[in-house]
């Protein structure tokens, strides 16, 4: 008790010295104005930044970049999930130039064209108010609000020509990846003032095979992706790793659910989709837009970008092509370019892929002399009335631009595509001529989901632009790291004499067993290099991928409806890999790859029927012995669109 007073004392002491205390603080201005103002004066262009209003009162956050003196300009919009402030400021510059040197932003077109350039952030990103819905679908049985990425660009339009005096009321749209999905969702209603879509790489179909799944094997490369778009409006949370090896990540975890739940990812909208959709559903098949855009009429140019190495989405602007390129019947409003390029690449430096040189600056050529006079055509006032080619198309192998009237066409006149058998046979032989009977009747390989074969050479890097990253690459890798595994079969075929010229979609043919119940098929057409090659001798015995994909096994009968495969049983399995545009050289050979996994970029398949892959189970993964059969009457086969002349 006798401690009482004493405790009071120092409790009141600090209350009784207070006021004094701050009374004799001195203070020190701030040296931060209130407001400050940029002198910009010296500045080639006027930045705006405003918040365009939409039909359900959402404001988006809109840069607005004009060139000093523009008058009559056409406006080039772009519409991103990937901050419209950052697109537009790669480089602290009063010069227009470099604060667009970089993503999304084709310097070759915008700057000599004198276009007004706008970028905006899609509705629940960044600066733009509303809710973020990863590819959101149209106003429908998917979408019940009155507004989609349709509406927003409709209603973007309509204010830019409204209030952007500088412009001469024509607007085209252009984008790569998901900025590529968004001129495709503009063509369905589209604005009156809308004149030309550029999709570039665009998102189209995430399950058959762009970003999500490829023929139904889960991409799980990309749940960080996922976690970052989606875990906030300002993707400010950063996937997180123990580990150096992508490899080690995901096979600690064991499926990919499971990966999912150490993240506590199934916060996040998105991934709780994937989880509830693993099958090709109504949910997927309503929002894939090359269906989308077949049941649409076709009212403006649209030139879709494709290309041949695109690590990320390459399905879906062939697939749109093929969709829309019935309606085009004065041959006038479809047009289709065809790169040697990774995701994005046409706006950067075309001279080379990994290893692989072009000996030219494809991506200038794809700007200056095709995209270019292109956007001039339809957006600027008195611009010359030529028309690019409705198809412009890269060789790889000879490395030369063509020009043609359709795709798939081998040549502009007096070819036609053939498709030609490429039979894989006994004694991993790859060649024109069917099997023989007496041959041995299959090949086989045992795969084991505890040592699933590596997509590229270990350690697996995480997927990224940002160097020493090469995710970009993976594509054109040599595939000799695959060829020499017991669990992979090579056919390979003779030296060849003369060049092969293939165009169009090679289609896979399997005659396949597996002692399990379910199986991942994994098939590579492979350009084998000559043993010695001049004048690039890193490139001796290289063996690079035109086309490959992976088809998981439960989906042979029904995309939509998984059922397990019988054992033991040949069973056939037909499916496209992706687009190629390529000659064989004389003195290459060509190999065909298959497997069974494709590690860590698609998840594993357990290889016993589960309901769901995603959450498949420790035992639920085991070996199983895949046969791959070359016999008469089970022939397995690439069947090649070989390019002829003379008919």
């Amino acid at each position: 008790m006798r401690r009482f007073p004493a405790l009071l004392t120092l409790v009141l002491l600090p209350l009784i010295l207070a006021p004094r205390a701050a009374a004799q603080r001195p203070t020190l201005p701030s040296e931060t104005p209130a407001t400050f103002t940029p002198v910009t004066s010296s500045f080639d262009f006027e930045r705006r930044d405003v918040m365009i209003p939409m039909r359900d009162g959402v404001k988006l956050h809109t840069v607005i970049l004009v060139p000093k003196g523009a008058q009559h300009a056409p406006i080039l919009l772009t519409r991103t999930p990937y901050d419209a402030t950052a697109t537009t400021s790669y480089t602290a510059s009063p010069h227009l130039g470099p604060n667009l040197n970089g993503y999304d932003n084709a310097l070759d077109v915008i700057l000599p064209g004198g276009y007004i350039r706008v970028v905006q952030d899609i509705r629940g990103k960044y600066g733009s108010e509303g809710d973020n819905v990863m590819n959101r679908p149209l106003r429908g049985p998917l979408n019940p609000t009155l507004v989609d990425e349709s509406t927003d660009c409709y209603d973007t339009v309509d204010w830019l020509i409204k209030n952007v005096p500088e412009s001469n009321g024509k607007v085209g749209i252009l984008g790569i990846s998901y900025d590529g999905f968004e001129p495709l969702m503009a063509l369905v209603n589209p604005h009156p003032a809308l004149k030309v879509s550029v999709p570039m790489n665009p998102m189209v179909d995430g399950w058959m095979g762009d970003d999500w799944f490829h023929y139904g094997a889960f991409r799980q490369q990309n749940m960080p992706y996922i976690y970052e778009q989606e875990a906030s409006r300002t993707n400010d949370y950063r996937w997180w790793s123990g580990h150096v090896d992508d490899y080690d990540q995901y096979m600690s975890a064991g499926s990919a659910g499971a990966l999912g739940k150490t993240h506590d990812l199934e916060q996040v909208g998105f991934w709780r989709q994937l989880l509830a959709h693993p099958a090709y559903d109504s949910w997927w098949s309503q929002q894939a837009m090359d269906k989308v855009l077949a049941a649409q009429p076709l009212t403006i140019p649209v030139m879709l970008v494709h290309s041949l190495w695109d690590q990320e989405d390459i399905y879906g602007a062939i697939a749109v092509y093929q969709a829309l390129e019935p309606k085009d019947t004065a041959n006038d409003k479809v047009f289709l370019v065809m790169g040697p390029w990774y995701h994005g690449q046409e706006i950067e430096d075309g001279s080379a892929l990994g290893a692989i040189q072009f000996n030219r600056n494809t991506s200038l050529d794809f700007q200056r002399n095709i995209l270019r006079p292109f956007l001039d055509r339809y957006l600027k006032d008195g611009a010359a009335t030529d028309r690019v080619a409705p198809v412009n198309a890269f060789v790889t192998g000879t490395n030369e631009w063509k020009r043609l009237s359709a795709w798939p066409a081998g040549c502009a006149a007096g070819c036609t595509i053939h498709p030609t058998p490429l039979y894989l046979g006994a004694g991993l032989k790859a060649g024109f001529t069917g099997p023989v009977a007496g041959d041995a009747a299959f090949d086989e390989y045992v795969s084991d989901p505890a040592k699933p074969v590596p997509y590229r050479a270990r350690p697996s890097q995480p997927m990224g632009y940002v160097a020493p990253l090469t995710w970009s690459e993976w594509l054109v890798d040599d595939q000799r790291e695959a060829s020499g595994r017991p669990d992979v079969l090579a056919f390979e075929s003779d030296v060849l004499t003369a060049p092969l010229q293939i165009s169009g979609q090679p289609i896979v043919n399997l005659i396949a067993s597996t002692t399990g119940t379910d199986a991942d098929w994994v098939v590579k057409l492979i350009d084998v290099y000559p043993d010695e090659t001049v004048p690039a001798p890193k490139l001796g015995g290289y063996q690079l991928a035109i086309a490959m994909d992976i088809f998981r096994g439960r989906y042979r009968e029904s995309f939509a409806l998984p059922k397990p495969i019988v054992p033991d049983q040949p069973l056939r399995y037909r499916f496209a890999l992706p687009t190629a545009n390529h000659v064989f050289l004389p003195g290459h050979r060509i190999m065909v790859q298959v497997q069974s996994s494709w590690f860590p970029l698609y998840d594993r398949n357990p290889q016993t029927f589960v309901p769901n892959i995603f959450w498949a189970q420790p035992g639920d993964y085991r070996k199983a012995t895949q046969r791959i059969y070359h016999a008469p009457g089970q022939a397995s086969f690439i069947e090649l669109p070989v390019a002829k002349t003379g008919g």
